[in-house]
């Protein structure tokens, strides 16, 4: 009989697999975040990103639009992106399980829509303990993160912030989500510490300090962009309300 390691003793009675984790109303996250081998149509993430398909995919995109400006169609592809990344690595990551989001382990499935549609990994993850946002986002960024944003960058043109501000909605909406403490005061925004703070756990820059902020209009909280996403200049596409950096589009 085989002994049991300390790290089995902590999983042994945990639910196996992704669909162990994403349950409830984040049971659509197993849709967008699979093993690799569960993935139709998947292709390593570097070789997409870091090729011509990537370039090729924005410009039909931007054409689909009516030939919308190349950068707000990068911008609005980028969107579904890093919601497909990060809200899946956020819940799980609550859910004491770390997702191996490393960019060169990672493949991606482009739907018919040419948006992204799906990430495959390598395996199905760790067992991590809990801890602060700020300790859970600094190996994405590292892993992850910063070398999609530089490629946005090569690829399509948007700058670094209108990329990391894009992301950061979506980590702010998981954590947020995921919250199970009591509410401090009646501006309870558990995710704050991430925008606040300058520095990252490993004490590098924090490319999302400041990328959000909470403000009081006409007597209600409203949470607000530092840089817009563009999405106003896409025929079509409805605005972003409140949550829009420029003060004449939150109410279209």
């Amino acid at each position: 009989m085989t002994a049991l390691s300390p790290h089995d003793g902590e999983t042994a009675f945990r639910p196996d697999g992704l669909k162990a984790v994403f349950t409830g109303e984040h049971a659509w996250c197993g849709e967008k975040m699979m093993l690799s081998s569960d993935l139709d149509g998947a292709v390593p993430l570097a070789e997409f990103l870091g090729g011509d398909g990537f370039s090729r995919t924005i410009d039909r995109y931007a054409e689909s639009h009516g030939k919308a400006d190349r950068r707000a169609a990068a911008s609005f592809w980028s969107l579904y992106y890093f919601s497909a990344l990060t809200i899946p690595y956020v819940v799980a990551r609550r859910a004491e399980r770390t997702l191996p989001v490393a960019f060169e382990e990672m493949t991606i499935a482009i739907g018919e829509d040419g948006l992204p549609h799906a990430f495959g990994l390598p395996h199905e993850g760790d067992w991590s303990e809990g801890g602060e946002l700020v300790d859970f986002v600094t190996p994405l960024v590292d892993c992850h993160l910063a070398r999609a944003v530089a490629l946005f960058k090569e690829k399509t043109g948007i700058a670094p912030k209108l990329a990391w501000n894009n992301a950061a909605v979506y980590i702010d909406y998981a954590f947020n989500a995921t919250d199970r403490s009591p509410p401090e005061s009646d501006d309870h925004w558990p995710s704050r510490p991430l925008f606040d703070c300058p520095l990252l756990a490993n004490g590098s820059r924090n490319p999302f300090h400041g990328c959000l902020r909470h403000e009081l209009d006409a007597g209600a909280v409203h949470c607000r962009r530092k840089v817009c996403c563009l999405r106003y200049m896409l025929p079509g596409i409805p605005g972003c309300g409140e949550l829009c950096a420029l003060p004449e589009l939150r109410k279209q």
